[in-house]
């Protein structure tokens, strides 16, 4: 559903700022929350790996879902 141009109209007054960047604001806060888990679960799979309670393939695993749910997660959101 596309707002009308009084909708977006008010918005604007009464928000300050438009819709348009309600949106890249939030996209934007979206992949760094994104991004700050990835590092945080490939760091997390690296230290397992590094004391051996994770094998080589579980370690390559958690890199291979989270590099995928990125690019879809970039798919859905960026189209």
């Amino acid at each position: 559903m596309t707002p009308s141009a009084d909708q977006v109209a008010a918005f604007q007054a009464n928000g300050g700022f438009t819709p348009a960047a309600v949106s890249t604001v939030v996209l934007g806060f979206v992949f760094a929350i994104l991004l700050l888990w990835g590092v945080w679960a490939m760091r997390t799979a690296y230290v397992g790996w590094a004391e051996q309670r994770l094998s080589q393939r579980q370690f390559l695993g958690v890199i291979v879902r989270f590099v995928a749910m990125y690019l879809v997660l970039s798919f859905f959101l960026l189209s």
